[in-house]
């Protein structure tokens, strides 16, 4: 056997902070930003991603994060197709590892687009004429580490409508030339965007659905930009990290805000050799379904999350022992279901690893069905969570100073030592302690992500219907059904007809 000359280039945090200044054109308040990893919107979370990177050359964990993919390239295991349960089950671990630096809050890191772009290695035959653009691509992202993002959905208007009438608003081609295509219209809700090196930009599931032949034509396009294409432009949202006074007033939102954005395409140049898809109706109804992303970014999401709720057990658990409640037994009940939310997570992730099916090529991918589950429950269950919190921590998380300013003021040093103490813990780091939870829990930070957790994979009645329809082509439905009537076959009108009861 040939042997596979390494080669790394992946990139360190410092490599990942220096490449994001390119010339892209971001806007916030009103001005186009010159520098995304200094300024304060930006930098700390430009920063959390960074240490991902430099993860990637920790001799200790080096062996688990990364592997040797067949071009020779060392990458992310997430980064490369998985060809076994091995493959799989490693790729969960470097997943878990990567989250864990981060706690589980930041949803959109590198690895959750690898979802997609990994298949590209195995699968870049569908994109034909198109083909050797994807894998072109998917060397440059494995090599590199890249941190992509992806835009997929409408703006939300007119969506009753054919899209073909309203492509003035949605994404569609202007025209073609020699070099590449133009095209105008927006795309949301990009998160993370600003921090990524490129977007892919595609069509949802839905919409792809409802596109028609010899109409849609314009619209159906796939391609990836590069950030600093000439015409792309990010619109951010208000920033939760330039509202945090300091790290112990917003713990998390200090440092982990992944700025979602709107992309404005404005007659926007893509070169050829960045197009995927052109114009090709059928190609574009079927690229996601092909691609085996559904059942990778539910593998990448779950364990995201199952590390998250680790985190939120831990908050949980030294929140009712700060208030001395934690031996009550609805208290301890509550810890209870929350320890539950999480195995069943992760006995979701492990289904998904360990019974997997068939992919693009030689790949193999999780277990669809799983990922559908986790997809439903992983989505349903915030809201719960938040509810456990709320009824067993109750008005705790009110119960502190205006912020930090207030812990060096030597006239309420006394005040906060005496009756802002929690249980064997003094009061400035009970402050500490909840200000963290309600940074969680009950911010502005926190209710962003309640929505993310709730809404980043779609309708929810879609994320039922999926599941639904996944039962019925693979004839799992009829087996259901099969057993009901298998058990009324037993018995008739006049008695037993299996000669078991008679």
């Amino acid at each position: 056997m040939e042997t596979i000359q390494e080669i790394n280039q992946l990139m360190t945090g410092e490599e990942y902070l220096d490449s994001l200044n390119d010339g892209r054109e971001i806007w916030f308040d009103g001005e186009i930003i010159e520098n995304v990893t200094e300024h304060p919107a930006f930098r700390n979370a430009a920063r959390s991603m960074a240490r991902l990177y430099d993860a990637l050359h920790d001799p200790e964990l080096q062996d688990d994060l990364t592997t040797i993919d067949k071009f020779g390239h060392r990458t992310h295991r997430f980064f490369e197709p998985a060809y076994t349960v091995e493959d799989l089950v490693k790729s969960r671990k470097a997943i878990d590892i990567w989250q864990r630096i981060n706690y589980g809050w930041m949803g959109r890191s590198p690895d959750y687009k690898a979802a997609f772009m990994a298949q590209m290695a195995e699968g870049y035959d569908y994109y034909a004429p198109y083909g050797d653009n994807a894998l072109a691509w998917y060397k440059k992202f494995a090599s590199k580490g890249l941190h992509m993002n992806h835009v997929l959905i409408d703006p939300p208007v007119d969506r009753a409508k054919p899209r073909s009438e309203v492509q003035h608003i949605y994404l569609s081609l202007d025209k073609s030339d020699d070099k590449g295509i133009y095209v105008s219209g927006a795309k949301m809700v990009a998160t993370g965007s600003a921090l990524t090196h490129a977007t892919f930009v595609g069509v949802g599931a839905g919409a792809a659905s409802i596109m028609k032949p010899n109409q849609d034509e314009d619209l159906a396009l796939v391609f990836i930009a590069k950030m600093n294409a000439p015409g792309l432009k990010m619109i951010s949202r208000p920033s939760y990290e330039l509202k945090a006074n300091s790290p112990f007033d917003a713990p998390l939102a200090s440092r982990f805000d992944e700025n979602d954005a709107v992309m404005v395409f404005e007659n926007c140049f893509i070169p050829w050799e960045d197009v995927l898809i052109y114009r090709d109706v059928e190609k574009v109804r079927g690229y996601q379904p092909a691609s085996g992303f559904f059942n990778r970014y539910n593998l990448q999401a779950a364990t995201r999350l199952y590390v998250k709720l680790e985190f939120c057990i831990g908050l949980l658990m030294k929140g009712t022992e700060a208030s001395g409640t934690n031996q009550f037994r609805g208290v301890q009940a509550a810890i209870g279901e929350l320890i539950s939310m999480r195995n069943v997570i992760y006995g979701l992730t492990s289904a998904m690893v360990y019974e997997p099916e068939p992919g693009i090529g030689d790949s193999v991918v999780p277990s669809l069905q799983m990922a559908a589950a986790a997809r439903i429950y992983g989505t349903s269950a915030w809201t719960h969570i938040r509810h456990l919190f709320e009824t067993t921590l109750g008005g705790a998380p009110s119960y502190t100073v205006s912020g930090v300013n207030d812990m060096h003021a030597l006239g309420l040093s006394h005040i906060i030592d005496t009756y802002y103490q929690g249980t064997n813990l003094p009061g400035r780091e009970r402050i500490k302690l909840f200000n963290l939870v309600w940074d969680a829990l009950y911010s502005e930070f926190a209710g962003r992500h309640g929505l993310y957790e709730q809404n980043y994979a779609g309708s929810k009645d879609i994320q039922r219907m999926n599941t639904l329809q996944f039962a019925t082509v693979r004839g799992e439905v009829d087996a259901y059904k099969g057993l009901v009537d298998q058990a009324m076959s037993d018995y008739d009108a006049d008695g037993w007809v299996n000669s078991v009861w008679k």
